[in-house]
């Protein structure tokens, strides 16, 4: 997917984000994320979303799983994963954890969302692995395109 891209040209991530304005023009900022969460699961599922939530997400580890998993806010379509926040602003910290969680999945696309801001903030992220690619396997040469979309 090219740097140009308008927000038309995916689809999924414009649904998505839609049904998080929603959620924010409803309920404004300053609820604690489960909140947020709850709200956009209703959205999402009202708009016809396939989704998952509070999906787990196993490490590899040359060769192996790791005993312990993330957990992911949301997966639509299975194939973007979305983390929502409630916080002030957006960090790169924030940025860090969608990009861990695209790692280790066969997801390419995630969305990070905050809900804790006066308007709502929301980063498209795309890694730039192959689709063949997936967790445990080798990435291509140059690493992920961790390109962000506002």
């Amino acid at each position: 997917m090219g740097t140009h891209e308008r927000p038309l040209d995916d689809p999924q991530t414009y649904q998505i984000i839609g049904a998080a304005m929603a959620v924010h023009t409803e309920l404004g900022c300053g609820f604690l994320e489960a909140v947020y969460k709850a709200a956009l699961a209703i959205e999402l599922r009202d708009r016809g979303v396939p989704f998952a939530r509070e999906q787990p997400l196993p490490i590899p580890y040359k060769g192996h799983l790791l005993p312990l998993t993330y957990r992911v806010d949301f997966v639509c379509w299975d194939e973007v994963i979305v983390e929502a926040k409630a916080a002030d602003t957006l960090t790169g910290v924030d940025q860090a954890q969608v990009i861990n969680y695209l790692r280790a999945s066969r997801c390419r696309r995630g969305l990070l969302l905050n809900f804790g801001a006066r308007s709502l903030e929301h980063r498209r992220i795309v890694w730039g692995h192959r689709p063949d690619t997936g967790p445990g396997q080798p990435r291509p040469p140059q690493g992920g395109d961790t390109r962000t979309k506002t």
